[in-house]
């Protein structure tokens, strides 16, 4: 059985990250994490090479002219992208998840179905925009105005959910996280 490339998307602050730590350390499912790039300062607690691989402007800059990246995009004056090679060595031995914005998402989803690869793709939507509001400001990481950015790009990413396989509604990380290895154990076994 051929490994998987496996997205999670959804808008910033959704819950990707805490719904996938309940489940990327079950052996059944042989899921590793594909770390994305970023020229964005380390947030509190964060780690170059476990989180991120942080990267200046100019080294990510030299990395897209050299085609490293399966995606890349910009927000709010920080790049962010998946490379190639983080992809492929993970697949040798495992499948691997993608926990990526939506138009890094949508330029992955293009480029694997234009290569065969077998992939799942999964969109997590919050129960409203409100509770989405909410959650960006209990982070404390974000500006009044990054709030704002990001809630407007929210807005316009919910509307490209069916580009997706899946649709799972984050009203609650337990709940969620179980619909989604649900949904990995019989998409893994296909």
């Amino acid at each position: 059985m051929k490994n998987k490339i496996i997205i999670i998307s959804g808008p910033s602050g959704v819950g990707k990250k805490t719904i996938i730590d309940q489940f990327i350390n079950d052996p059944k499912l042989n899921i590793k994490y594909s770390i994305s790039a970023t020229t964005r300062k380390p947030r509190e607690g964060e780690t170059h090479g476990k989180d991120y691989y942080f990267l200046d402007n100019q080294d990510f800059v030299k990395k897209i002219n050299n085609n490293d990246f399966l995606e890349w995009a910009e927000f709010a004056n920080n790049k962010y992208g998946t490379l190639k090679s983080e992809i492929n060595n993970i697949l040798k031995t495992s499948n691997v998840i993608l926990e990526i914005e939506v138009q890094g998402a949508v330029q992955v989803i293009n480029q694997i179905k234009n290569m065969n690869n077998d992939f799942i793709s999964i969109f997590i939507v919050p129960p409203n925009i409100e509770e989405l509001e909410k959650r960006l400001r209990n982070r404390n990481t974000e500006t009044e105005e990054k709030i704002k950015l990001r809630l407007a790009k929210a807005k316009e990413e919910l509307k490209q959910q069916d580009i997706y396989n899946y649709i799972v509604l984050n009203d609650n990380a337990t709940r969620a996280a179980n619909e989604i290895v649900d949904i990995l154990k019989k998409s893994l076994n296909e």
